[in-house]
């Protein structure tokens, strides 16, 4: 870990020939999210090729550039796409954007991710707002000699998301009739989907969904003082019992159709942490 912070600044002096300024949020909109760098006000798109250290997105839907600019009045750097292990990346490789997120001084992170439904009482389409996760990714980013510069050797992971703002994203969702949920998420390694048994095992340790990503940023965010938020889209249901095969397409078409209720529901977190700045 001990070489990070150098990686960061030679990340930092390349987004500085396009972009001059400090960030408050960074956002990493993965599968569903990735419109709503449409709606903020675009200062510089830097694609990942242009950054030394970052990798190099193969996921479908995810267009692999980094935006800077103002969404809700707050300044911001979006990550137009993330990495995966399943890519072949290592956890720092994969969390190396949300170091350089902090060093650009974003003190909040906003994840947003395609998962499968594990709780049946979940539909397609639903949104479900993270309480808390697993990490079953036989992985961690943190693994190494810890650069105290950067954070604690053990962070606290108690509330690995911002109580605050779960609770001003459910309400945001209920003002706007959005089905929410708040519940537990798994990761998984992937690429392969899980079998049924596998399902039942993930339900039977407490998890409402599963997914491929989102855990090891917010290990790093955490990590870095930030607080954070996390938004999944429900793309398919994994119900041992009542299992179908899993067509891409088809969870790409949900994600796609849950884009304008996660926008919603992002944006309105913003106004609210926007607010909040203003009454101090």
């Amino acid at each position: 870990m001990l070489h990070i912070r150098a990686q960061v600044k030679e990340a930092l002096q390349a987004i500085g020939q396009h972009w001059s300024g400090e960030v408050q949020v960074g956002l990493i909109l993965g599968t569903g999210l990735g419109s709503l760098a449409q709606e903020i006000q675009q200062e510089a798109l830097i694609p990942y090729e242009s950054i030394p250290h970052f990798p190099r997105s193969t996921a479908v839907g995810h267009e692999g550039q980094l935006v800077l600019g103002r969404l809700c009045s707050l300044p911001v750097v979006a990550m137009q796409g993330r990495f995966h292990a399943y890519e072949g990346y290592s956890y720092q490789e994969i969390t190396f954007p949300v170091r350089v997120m902090k060093a650009l001084g974003a003190q909040l992170l906003v994840v947003s991710n395609a998962c499968g439904g594990l709780n049946p009482h979940f539909q397609t389409g639903d949104i479900m707002v993270l309480d808390d996760h697993i990490n079953l990714m036989n992985g961690n980013p943190l693994i190494g000699i810890n650069d105290d510069e950067l954070g604690p050797r053990f962070p606290d992971m108690s509330q690995p998301y911002d109580p605050e703002l779960i609770d001003v994203a459910l309400r945001v969702a209920r003002l706007n009739d959005i089905v929410a949920h708040k519940g537990v998420y798994v990761a998984v390694t992937g690429p392969n989907l899980e079998t049924r048994a596998e399902y039942r095992f993930l339900r039977l340790i407490g998890a409402d969904a599963v997914g491929m990503s989102t855990v090891p940023e917010v290990l790093v965010a955490v990590h870095s003082g930030m607080r954070c938020l996390g938004l999944s889209v429900i793309t398919d249901m994994c119900l041992p019992d009542a299992l179908k095969p899993v067509d891409v397409q088809e969870i790409l078409a949900v994600a796609a159709q849950a884009e304008p209720k996660l926008r919603t529901i992002v944006c309105g977190v913003l106004e609210h942490v926007a607010s909040a700045q203003s009454e101090k």
